[in-house]
């Protein structure tokens, strides 16, 4: 009868991989005083009608670690770039040099490393909150299998079972924002 009620532990698994990731990208979005093509991934261009993510507009390079290059592909997109550049939040001036739109990356200061860790924490209380929704999802599927006649003992073996999985996500989000707020304090 055991056998009847199973919990979809991997769907749970799955979905909690998935706010992992996000938080990743999130984080790869995070400025941290050194050149990265990923901080441009956000960033969305107006190219043809529609918003166009920047890697798709041009190639981005980081040629030193204070400079990022953006070579756009076509030269009638290069102020639009130049635009969505400026206008991302990113606190960084484009300089243009044909076709090739050149990003330095400034010094952070004390002040902006500071909001930085506080943003970085701020998405890994998001993070934190989805998977907290995923255990949710988790004990309500065992409330349903109680409902229909899972035995106590099964039930407590499996809110066991997605406890610690909950446990084993959030501590990966802990150990992230760690690594992430030591990268953005890092002189």
């Amino acid at each position: 009868m055991a056998d009847d009620f199973e919990i979809d532990t991997d769907d749970l698994e799955r979905r909690m991989d998935g706010a992992i990731a996000s938080l990743r990208t999130e984080f790869a979005s995070l400025r941290t005083g050194r050149a990265s093509a990923s901080m441009l991934e956000p960033v969305m261009v107006e190219a043809y009608g529609q918003k166009t993510p920047i890697n798709q507009v041009g190639t981005v390079n980081v040629p030193e670690p204070r400079m990022v290059t953006v070579n756009v592909w076509d030269k009638s997109m290069v102020n639009a770039v130049e635009k969505a550049i400026r206008e991302s939040g990113l606190g960084i001036n484009p300089q243009l040099n044909g076709t090739i739109i050149m990003l330095p990356i400034p010094e952070l200061n004390e002040e902006r490393r500071r909001d930085l860790t506080k943003v970085a924490a701020q998405y890994s209380e998001s993070a934190r909150v989805s998977i907290r929704n995923i255990r949710r999802d988790g004990m309500d599927q065992i409330k349903k299998a109680k409902a229909d006649g899972m035995s106590e003992d099964d039930q407590k073996l499996w809110e066991g079972e997605v406890q610690e999985l909950t446990d084993r996500f959030i501590k990966q989000v802990d150990e992230q924002l760690e690594t992430k707020q030591a990268e953005i304090m890092q002189v």
